[in-house]
């Protein structure tokens, strides 16, 4: 007891340290012009900037050229439901807030101005928040209470020009709803099939119903409960928006719901579901217990009970961590990007798709090293990205700006996409421009590349990503049954690259013509007739050989062999 007291003190000194250590909180303003000279600063307010002034006056959209609004976003909240603590006011909030800006900064180079607004009246925030339009290029709504918070992002999509997310609503949605695309898939299951019980039915909840329904889950397959038990036809406290999920029975208990449950989807509190239940699900279940800090059961113990399960939590310390930082920061990007009017369906549903869609392809070691993992690869402990994937900003911003153009709300259109890509590069701060602009030109004319030693996993991830990137056509040296056998158990994909086995009896006729070109080049040089033939059965000589007489253009090797 004394032993978790301690730790529990050391941990609270750490983070007040944290946040009061240096410059107090975790943000500030920087200039990003040049302000030391009487010119600059003339320039910089008196006189000089009347002149953009009258510009943004003369035509309101020139505000996006000549001040920060199109790369700011107002992060606001009440402090009503604030993760974890509940309703501890705007100022209490306001930490929260600091870090959300921090996110949206270190992720996608958005700037934030976090605002806590002391107002509970939802009308009357509606009206603040709106009054704050000129400021902002977007808004996330952050932490405010239901059934409030549906009224004011209503509202505020309705009556702002700007894009509007109530991240808590939303954000979970999303990127549970690309975990549940992959879960589903890797459990054999079709959605529009699939029976859903939901214990909880807040903001977040609802949120990730109607989104589960337009991916093409079924009403009649939800059976949703809340605080007061299962929602049902008789009850009167249903809004509009839970009254289609109500069923029939108003005896139904969670235990007995699940007994019929391909998914269970929690956001309400901790150690509610039990290991029978758990147990007593169908074939394949997948379980999403998102209750933060402890989930409605824990990772151990569902996966005690079934081993074909699939399960995600909103804990960083367990697989399938449904974390919105997959979310926001790269929607937000898209939509100011393209000067979207508003943040639609169409943009939540490019986003989920897009993050099913990278979770399937190969990860770079970059990621497997952040996270202390040798292989990562698509599976039931690997559905969706994690958040310090550094393609994360390059695939889903795009899917999501296309989908703004496509669905009519863009007010910019994007011309060079493949540029547009590049330059979200660019905004990470990556010291790699230089590997970024080899790459750039290797895919303007791809070349055939031998990896020499390809009986290796980093080998043949690496060849995959290169491949799906269009840098080089990757053709791989070594034993054919250990190469495939290592992807398949790596979950890489190598279906389209060639395999050539230098050993084999089909490359006898090979070897003896590479054996006697390189015995023509070597043979005053240290090396007979025999040597040669025999050295055409490593992969060194072999690809080396390959690019000699001009049947590949550069050769990959040294990571095995001298």
């Amino acid at each position: 007891m004394a032993d978790n007291t301690n730790k529990d003190n050391l941990r609270r000194e750490q983070a007040l340290e944290y946040h009061a250590g240096g410059r107090p909180g975790k943000i500030e303003v920087i200039p990003t012009k040049e302000a030391k000279t009487q010119k600059d600063l003339s320039l910089a307010y008196s006189p000089g900037v009347a002149i953009p002034c009258t510009e943004i006056k003369n035509n309101p959209s020139d505000a996006y050229k000549y001040t920060a609004k199109g790369n700011l976003v107002g992060v606001i909240t009440n402090g009503t439901a604030v993760l974890g603590l509940g309703n501890i006011g705007p100022l209490a909030s306001k930490p929260v807030m600091e870090g959300k800006a921090v996110l949206f900064k270190i992720f996608a180079d958005i700037d934030v101005f976090d605002i806590e607004i002391n107002e509970t009246d939802p009308d009357k925030f509606v009206e603040i928040v709106k009054s704050l339009e000129p400021t902002f290029g977007g808004i996330n709504l952050e932490d405010i209470k239901a059934p409030e918070c549906f009224y004011i992002e209503q509202r505020l999509r309705e009556e702002m020009n700007i894009p509007v997310m109530h991240d808590d609503q939303h954000g979970t949605a999303i990127i549970s709803s690309a975990a549940l695309l992959n879960a589903l898939e890797l459990q054999k299951k079709k959605i529009d099939k699939a029976k859903f019980v939901v214990n909880g039915a807040g903001a977040a909840a609802m949120a990730c119903i109607k989104l589960y329904v337009a991916l093409g889950a079924r009403y009649e397959n939800f059976t949703l409960f809340d605080k007061d038990g299962v929602l049902h036809q008789g009850r009167t406290d249903l809004g509009a928006d839970r009254k289609p999920f109500a069923i029939k029975s108003e005896k139904m208990t969670l235990a007995e719901a699940m007994k019929t449950a391909d998914v269970f989807l929690g956001l309400s509190v901790g150690n509610v579901v039990t290991k029978e239940m758990i147990a007593s699900m169908p074939k394949n279940p997948v379980v999403f217990a998102l209750a933060n800090p402890d989930p409605e059961i824990g990772y151990e113990d569902a996966s005690s009970v079934r081993k074909d399960i699939i399960m995600a939590t909103g804990r960083t310390d367990y697989p399938n961590q449904v974390n919105n930082v997959l979310g926001f920061p790269y929607i937000f990007r898209g939509a100011l990007d393209v000067r979207a009017s508003a943040i639609n369906e169409a943009m939540k549903l490019a986003a989920v798709k897009a993050l099913a869609e990278l979770a399937k392809t190969a990860v770079p070691d970059l990621v497997n090293m952040a996270y202390n993992q040798t292989n990562l690869c698509f599976g039931p402990e690997y559905i969706i990205p994690k958040p310090l994937d550094p393609r994360l900003l390059s695939t889903v911003a795009p899917a999501v700006a296309r989908a703004a153009v496509a669905s009519g709300v863009a007010q910019l259109q994007i011309g060079n996409w493949a540029e547009y890509e590049l330059s979200l590069n660019k905004r990470l701060g990556l010291d790699n421009q230089m590997m970024r602009l080899i790459s750039n030109k290797a895919r303007r004319d791809p070349k055939r590349l031998v990896f020499a030693d390809a009986e290796n996993t980093k080998i043949l991830k690496a060849a995959s990503i290169i491949y799906d990137d269009g840098i080089a056509y990757p053709i791989l040296l070594g034993n054919e049954t250990r190469i495939r056998n290592i992807a398949a158990e790596n979950n890489i994909d190598i279906d389209d690259l060639p395999i050539i086995d230098v050993r084999s009896d089909e490359m006898e006729a090979k070897r003896e013509f590479f054996g006697s070109l390189l015995f023509q080049k070597r043979q005053r040089k240290g090396i007979n007739k025999y040597e040669s033939l025999k050295l055409m059965r490593t992969q060194n000589y072999f690809g080396a050989m390959m690019v000699e007489t001009g049947e590949a253009d550069a050769m990959l090797s040294g990571l095995t062999r001298n």
